[in-house]
This record gives C-alpha cells, structure tokens and sequence, in this order.
C-alpha cells in the first residue's frame, strides 16, 4: 500500500482537459497516490475565463469542491453563486436541479480539491447538451470513459424496450 500522505505541492498533473474556447483546466489525480477506495480526490486547476467540465448531475455520485485558490462562479440548477477561496461545495447526486459547473470569473488561477464517492455505477446528465452518459465499473483514478462500461448517448434517441427483440 501507498503511504497514506500526500502533499499537495507534490501533485502531478497528468491531465489536461481543453476543448473549444470553453473549457481549460489541468488535473491531478491525488486519489491512486494515497491508497483510496471509496473516495476519488483530485486537484483541478482552470485558466481563467474557462471551465473544467460541462454543466451536469450525477445521479449516483456525490462531489464536494474547496476552493484553494482564485475566484469563479458556482452555477447549481437555475442559480450562480460566487466562490472564493475557502468556500466549500457540495454538489449530491440528483436531477437537474443538482447539476453544477464551476467557471472561473477571476484574472488567475481556479484551484480547487475535487472529492467524490465512487459508486461504480452512474448516469451523468448533460442538460445543455440532451446528452447523459452511462458508467459501471468506475474505480478511483480512472477517467469515466475508462470503466468497462461507459458510453454517452442523447436523451432524444430514447428506443422502446422491445425494439429489436
């Protein structure tokens, strides 16, 4: 077993997430480091004016943000909050009304802790987009489209149970 400590200035950032002009951030995967099963832990870091990831909710899953450093916007269903550092963000698992995006509104960096549980099976909804994704086998450290099961779809091409019996 790994030692159970881990100093966050010795993070490595081994993802980087980009697309379009919205979304920039690096991510440090803290969680395989320090022996965690039941709970996946990262620090996310996000340029400014960007997001990490698309505005959804887990259904299975609950996150828990901190903020370490910068300032941004938290939205959550149909309101934003400002965030700052020191504030702390939970985000459980639900419907839309649960789904959540942190942008970064300030002039430098947006570092914050990421915790979430790992229930090995979720549905992630996407609600600006019609899209949700699906994943079992989920295990900490590992991105969503790594499990054994994984894949995202769009709400508008629901089938019938029967079709194709």
């Amino acid at each position: 077993m790994s030692k159970p400590i881990l100093n966050i200035d010795d993070a490595e950032f081994t993802r980087e997430l980009r697309h379009a002009d919205r979304f920039e951030a690096k991510s440090a995967p803290l969680s395989v480091h320090l022996g965690a099963e039941k709970l996946a832990y990262n620090l996310t870091v996000v340029a400014p004016g960007k997001s990490a990831f698309p505005f959804h909710n887990h259904h299975a899953n609950e996150e828990l943000f901190f903020i370490l450093e910068g300032a941004g916007t938290l939205r959550f269903g149909d309101a934003e909050h400002p965030v700052r550092k020191g504030d702390l963000i939970a985000c459980p698992p639900g419907g839309t009304e649960m789904a959540h995006q942190l942008t970064n509104t300030g002039e430098s960096e947006l570092r914050y802790l990421a915790l979430s549980t790992t229930v090995a099976t979720d549905i992630v909804q996407y609600p600006e987009s019609g899209k949700f994704a699906v994943v079992a086998g989920y295990r900490p450290g590992m991105k969503m489209t790594e499990a054994p099961f994984a894949g995202i779809y769009r709400e508008d091409e629901r089938r019938d149970y029967w079709e194709g019996e």
